[in-house]
């Protein structure tokens, strides 16, 4: 309405006072982000299995424990760990270090062994493909997406990102503080 009598008022010259200039817009009601609990969590690393249950274990645990995009874990290779961090490359280039719990350093050593065999170009990529090549980003969002499901947590619309979500509020929950998070998440 406000666009039309502006349009009107400015444009066709038709009135000479926009009825609705002082008129308030309503806000927006903004929902919080969804996020699995822990218990739900846990529920979808269970569900895990299959010939790449390693690798999928991996890459969820480290979604639930780093915070981190897609973008993110699709680009780790195996000379970004050391020890217990991890360098990621985030949004416009930033560079970050995130630190891993044991529960992350576990899964990856207990991945490597069971690596695919990368193809030439893609020896440096942490996660492998099957058919040998950096693991891409449609490939985690389909198996985050199939171990949902597995685990009974479609009907929460979740995807790779709401695990983003679900790191940032279970560190908060258990004490880290806002600035801490901020960091880790890369804002």
């Amino acid at each position: 309405l406000r666009g039309f009598y502006k349009y009107y008022c400015d444009k066709l010259q038709l009135i000479a006072d926009n009825p609705t200039k002082s008129l308030d817009i309503p806000k927006a009601k903004q929902e919080l982000p969804k996020f699995l609990t822990l218990q739900e969590s846990l529920d979808l690393l269970n569900s895990i299995d299959g010939p790449n249950r390693e690798r999928d274990y991996c890459i969820i645990t480290l979604f639930l424990n780093c915070g981190m995009r897609v973008s993110e874990l699709v680009g780790i290779n195996l000379q970004d760990i050391s020890d217990d961090r991890l360098r990621l490359l985030g949004k416009g280039n930033k560079e970050r270090m995130v630190y891993l719990n044991q529960a992350c350093i576990d899964a990856i050593q207990a991945y490597l062994p069971h690596r695919n065999p990368p193809k030439a170009g893609h020896k440096n990529a942490l996660f492998i493909s099957r058919l040998g090549q950096r693991i891409n980003v449609q490939t985690v969002k389909a198996l985050v997406k199939k171990y949902l499901g597995v685990a009974g947590l479609s009907q929460k619309h979740c995807s790779v990102h709401k695990l983003r979500h679900t790191a940032a509020t279970l560190m908060y929950q258990n004490g880290v503080d806002v600035r801490t998070l901020k960091e880790v998440l890369g804002h």
